[in-house]
């Protein structure tokens, strides 16, 4: 009941936030966006336990760090760096976790498995191609994170053709929402300016954490 109180809250929460970013609130925002991961992080801490339990609240607490360096990020690239590494930790643990999940090899649908990594790398490539003549000295950096988040969108993927439905609906769109959310970011601040980037970046991040969440939940719920 706490679990579900909580997960609920979160939704609400989130909303009022994106409501405050639209009407152009920024400041107020920037206060309110640590308060908003922990809804979640109580959400999966009262489920039942389960195995990945663990990994699924160290990847969140990860995210949270990140969220609230990057408040800090115009201030000085060291807290953008410093947020990338927590993120950077966060998408590896969703990893270990996605792969904790596969219980079992799964040795069908290997044409819609080529396809889906075909995409990941075709959206690798191209996003790299658009944005390392701008990184500068982050060119590393970005790079290892690039790699790392579309490796999660992998594991997503294997997943997602071997998990039940519809748990595996969630945690598939919600790690390609994430790689989306991350891409606006990236394009925003080294590329050029996105119009409602704020709320687009937010809005896409936490759908994405809600989905995952909500998947990796429902796999893992007493019967």
């Amino acid at each position: 009941m706490k679990s579900s109180t909580f997960l609920l809250s979160y939704i609400g929460f989130s909303f009022i936030y994106l409501l405050i970013i639209l009407t152009g609130q920024e400041d107020v925002a920037w206060y309110l966006k640590p308060f908003l991961l922990p809804f979640l992080l109580l959400g999966v801490y009262f489920y039942n336990d389960f195995p990945s339990k663990k990994f699924l609240l160290t990847a969140l607490t990860f995210s949270w760090i990140g969220d609230v360096i990057l408040l800090f990020a115009e201030r000085d690239d060291l807290f953008f760096i410093s947020g990338l590494i927590a993120f950077l930790i966060s998408h590896i643990v969703y990893i270990l976790l996605f792969n904790k999940q596969l219980k079992e090899k799964n040795k069908k649908n290997k044409a819609v498995y080529w396809i889906g990594v075909t995409v990941i790398i075709a959206y690798l490539f191209v996003m790299l191609t658009i944005l390392l003549p701008s990184l500068g000295d982050l060119q590393i950096p970005v790079l290892v994170y690039a790699i790392v988040i579309s490796t999660m969108l992998l594991f997503a993927l294997k997943g997602f053709l071997s998990w039940s439905e519809p748990a595996n609906w969630y945690i598939l769109i919600g790690a390609i929402i994430f790689v989306s959310s991350d891409s606006i970011l990236a394009f925003n601040k080294f590329k050029e300016p996105i119009v409602l980037s704020s709320f687009l970046i937010m809005v896409t991040y936490l759908a994405a954490q809600f989905l995952i969440v909500k998947g990796i939940l429902k796999l893992n719920q007493k019967k």
